[in-house]
């Protein structure tokens, strides 16, 4: 097989991988190697806007069922957690742990395996989660759509910044994992299409204002900025990435995005 037909294959064993390792969705992946991983970690975004979709089921569901934008804020967020299999949270609090531990590098990333949560990882979540179910309760209160099309930008854009850091010139932490399988295996082009991208999804925050959707749209590369801090510091501490570094990445970027898209409904 050459030319377009494994191109093909490629992208479609990409999807399946990125599905199946990012999703609660049970999807047999037959082939991993580093190409696929590449292109699931490319697609990644893509990913994060069905995610987000779903997700937002609750917020637009707020009028007809009664609910209070804070409780429907709250069960959209705990959606969001069970669809990826709160794999991203459990990666922020790792690092979190391993971060705080004050270790070199070698002693944060065994810290980091380890199966429980520290009080680092303890006290990141609460704060994490309790920002991301105000700006979203924010948003929804103004305007369902907006909290959906914030939820949904957010969403993408988390999983955006881990296309970046899967990125050439990003080392893996480990010789083996995820982060070892992915280091380095999206190319620059793939990359910065999803920046083009991505900020188009913000268009889905029009019904709530002209001024609301560019307020999406800016959340985007201000989620990537939120994201590439922590990846430095990251990469300055451990070395490189590692899985709970990619996780951490999607809901630094994924917050900040959402606080952003509160901003900007505020302002409208």
């Amino acid at each position: 097989m050459t030319g377009r037909p494994r191109a093909a294959a490629d992208a479609a064993a990409g999807a399946r991988m990125a599905v199946g390792t990012l999703t609660v969705v049970p999807v047999r992946v037959e082939r991993v190697d580093r190409v696929v991983a590449g292109w699931a970690m490319a697609l990644a975004p893509g990913v994060g806007v069905l995610l987000g979709a779903a997700a937002a089921v609750p917020l637009l569901l707020a009028d007809a069922a009664g609910l209070s934008p804070l409780l429907c804020a709250s069960l959209a967020v705990g959606l969001s957690a069970v669809l990826s299999r709160a794999l991203h949270l459990d990666g922020l609090a790792d690092l979190a742990d391993g971060l705080g531990s004050g270790r070199p590098a070698d002693g944060a990333l065994d810290v980091m395996k380890r199966s429980d949560i520290g009080p680092f990882g303890v006290i990141t979540l609460v704060l994490v989660l309790l920002l991301q179910v105000l700006a979203l309760a924010q948003l929804t209160e103004a305007d369902p759509a907006a909290g959906a099309a914030g939820l949904v930008t957010a969403s993408a854009t988390g999983r955006l910044a881990v296309a970046w850091a899967c990125t050439p010139r990003v080392p893996a932490a480990r010789s083996e994992g995820l982060g070892a399988l992915v280091a380095g295996s999206v190319p620059w082009w793939a990359a910065a299409l999803g920046t083009v991208v991505v900020p188009a999804v913000a268009l889905a925050g029009l019904p709530a204002g002209g001024v609301f959707a560019l307020g999406c749209a800016l959340a985007v590369p201000v989620g990537l900025a939120a994201a590439v801090g922590l990846r430095r510091h990251a990469l300055r501490r451990l070395g490189g990435i590692t899985g709970d570094v990619l996780g951490a990445l999607v809901e630094t970027g994924a917050t900040a995005a959402l606080l952003t898209a509160a901003l900007a409904v505020a302002a409208r």
